[in-house]
């Protein structure tokens, strides 16, 4: 699906501990914790990225990617790895900022025909991270596998078809798109991860959207609504979604 960023999503990024600490520095830590409790909450930070993920196995995933796509992007996947494993003891909201601002600056946008020579293919997490590009599916879909191995429960995401408006030099476009809504609770107001304006938002703030169905490995919902129960049938009536569960469990994800 041709939908291009309204920002460069090849902006310089940050290293990775420098990103992460960001999110988990003292300057950031509540009053609660004392001084003297600094240090045994950086061990335990830095614990988490000497022990693996649950999930996929490394070596496996390091073994597809180079047989597949060359070793080109080993940094890149090792990079994730670490982040999803860094990122579990996180709350959510740490965990959203993380994951989101990862694939924004390390992935760039492209459409599927230039990727995969196809018209619309969804990726796997993996074949995103190999090809290092994709387009607004491929986003919203390995922002959600990622959230995943971080802790965050299936039911409190879903992936959003969307209608967005986008502001063109021949005037206002409307094009489909797809995010990734978060849900604290069911009946919250969804928060938006997009890979068309990078920041956070909830759904009220972003009237440039307007939402078509949502899903997740749960099934299909006919709205957005967090309360709303999956419809019936599963997700075989959307078959690219079945296509792509079935791809990534090969690949080793859950």
């Amino acid at each position: 699906m041709r939908h291009a960023p309204l920002q460069p999503a090849d902006r310089p990024a940050l290293p990775i501990l420098a990103q992460l600490s960001l999110l988990t520095g003292s300057a950031r830590l509540p009053q609660a914790f004392p001084g003297c409790c600094r240090p045994l909450l950086l061990m335990l930070f830095l614990l988490t990225l000497c022990c693996p993920a649950a999930g996929p196995d490394r070596t496996a995933l390091q073994q597809q990617l180079v047989a597949r796509f060359g070793p080109g992007r080993i940094g890149l996947l090792d990079d994730w790895l670490q982040l999803v494993a860094a990122a579990k003891p996180l709350d959510e909201g740490r965990k959203l900022q993380a994951i989101n601002d990862f694939f924004n600056r390390h992935i760039v946008f492209d459409d599927d025909l230039n990727i995969w020579r196809q018209s619309d293919y969804w990726a796997t997490p993996l074949e995103t991270i190999g090809r290092g590009r994709g387009d607004c599916e491929d986003f919203a879909i390995a922002k959600y596998y990622s959230l995943r191995l971080a802790g965050v429960p299936v039911a409190r995401m879903r992936l959003v078809y969307v209608k967005a408006r986008l502001s063109t030099g021949a005037g206002e476009v409307q094009q489909a798109h797809m995010v990734l809504a978060y849900y604290a609770k069911p009946s919250a107001e969804p928060l938006v991860l997009d890979n068309l304006q990078t920041a956070i938002q909830p759904a009220s703030r972003r009237p440039d959207l307007q939402p078509v169905f949502s899903f997740n490995s749960d099934g299909i919902f006919a709205g957005v609504s967090g309360a709303l129960k999956a419809s019936s049938g599963g997700i075989g009536r959307l078959s690219r979604w079945q296509d792509l569960l079935q791809r990534a469990r090969a690949e080793g994800f859950e």
